[in-house]
């Protein structure tokens, strides 16, 4: 798919990774609606930019835990667009342990309406417009805490509810991929440490000791965090280049999963 053109969906545009994500699809020449909910000041100052850059964009406010909202926004979709052709879907609630603390019932239901009942909603209004475009495009968003969960370096970053979501997050990757074939691709793709996700540009980094940051980085085999760039790479990878591809995960990790493990030197042997 060429994205020039294309009406592009990206949740979580505030900030981070999904407003670059928004200007990277805006560049090449797409149509963007980007969605925001907290983070005022940030919304705020990603309209202005979009605004000052000249791109083709429209950005709402919506709380995607709500349905009644969701069905507003994709109205509003259909009638300033007419249709739809690449969703992003980049919406959670990152429940760090070294933030949040013990769970709660309020913590629980948050971060399942978040990380995961929201991009079910957005996913299954989108997919008819999807498949009206002939060639729809949909990329899910999810974590590592889907494989490693609340364990190792990772456990003061990933909590339980979190890392259920988002192993749950892959059986719906499936799924859609079955209902949008053979218009819509869809594909999954799953995230390490990032700057702005789990990483140093987060609220939580900044709690964790010199030690425990240490033990993250170095259980990741690249001994880095990954960059939003990175992430931007893989996005158009998966747009425009991935043409066979569906229902399939692409992990960018840096290694983390595969850490902490030496490889031992072959013995010698008895023979």
């Amino acid at each position: 798919m060429k994205i020039s053109g294309k009406t592009a969906l990206v949740l979580g545009a505030a900030k981070g990774i999904g407003k670059e994500i928004g200007l990277a699809l805006a560049a090449a020449g797409a149509r963007v609606v980007l969605t925001y909910y907290d983070w005022p000041e940030a919304a705020s100052r990603m309209q202005d930019e979009f605004s000052s850059l000249g791109f083709d964009h429209t950005a709402v406010k919506v709380d995607l835990r709500d349905p009644a909202q969701i069905d507003k926004l994709f109205e509003k979709i259909r009638t300033q667009y007419g249709g739809l052709d690449i969703l992003i879907n980049n919406i959670e609630r990152g429940g760090m342990p070294v933030v949040h603390g013990p769970y709660t019932p309020e913590q629980w239901d948050l971060e399942m309406e978040t990380t995961l009942k929201a991009k079910w909603f957005i996913f299954n209004q989108a997919l008819p417009l999807l498949k009206k475009a002939g060639e729809g495009v949909a990329i899910t968003f999810s974590s590592i805490s889907g494989i490693v969960g609340r364990s190792g370096p990772a456990g003061l970053i990933f909590n339980d509810g979190y890392s259920a979501a988002n192993r749950a997050i892959s059986s719906f990757t499936e799924t859609w991929a079955r209902q949008g074939a053979p218009e819509v691709r869809v594909n999954e793709l799953m995230l390490g440490f990032f700057e702005t996700r789990h990483a140093e540009k987060t609220r939580g980094w900044p709690l964790l000791s010199k030690e425990e940051q240490d033990a993250i980085l170095n259980h990741t085999l690249l001994k880095r965090s990954g960059k939003i760039s990175e992430i931007i790479k893989a996005v158009f990878f998966l747009i425009e280049d991935a043409t066979f591809m569906t229902g399939s995960t692409l992990r960018i990790d840096g290694g983390f999963p595969l850490g902490g493990e030496s490889i031992p030197a072959m013995p010698d042997g008895v023979l």
